[in-house]
């Protein structure tokens, strides 16, 4: 009898569309076929078929690890965008802040007085 892994957590099955491949695999390789081989042919006279090449793996290069890098279920772009975060944009230390609870109760309890002074003030002006 045939035996067919099923794997337990299904979020991570992704729909392929033609090939065994992913729709954006299929846009990703497109890319890089539609910049790569024509900048071979355009080299290819001039410099040399070897170094065509080279240029031609290296300008596709990006567009297959955007196709194919993932790590933690998380495309190339989003663990870029994170590690410049961390890196560049966010302070380096962050220190631990917490607001204190009593301490806002106490300031909701002056605040909820000081109306209620106020409203008590304006009733008695009223009324005289």
């Amino acid at each position: 009898m045939a035996y067919v892994p099923v794997p337990k957590d299904l979020s991570r099955i992704k729909t392929k569309v033609a090939l065994n491949l992913t729709k954006r695999q299929i846009i990703c390789f497109s890319a890089a076929l539609l910049i790569g081989l024509p900048l071979f042919f355009l080299l290819k006279d001039s410099t040399g078929t070897s170094f065509a090449a080279f240029v031609m793996i290296v300008v596709m290069l990006p567009c297959f690890l955007i196709a194919m890098y993932e790590k933690h279920g998380q495309p190339l772009e989003v663990v870029v965008k994170n590690i410049i975060q961390t890196k560049f944009i966010r302070p380096k230390e962050r220190p631990y802040q917490t607001e204190n609870f009593y301490a806002v109760l106490a300031r909701q309890r002056k605040l909820e007085k000081e109306v209620s002074a106020i409203v008590n003030g304006k009733n008695k002006t009223c009324k005289k």
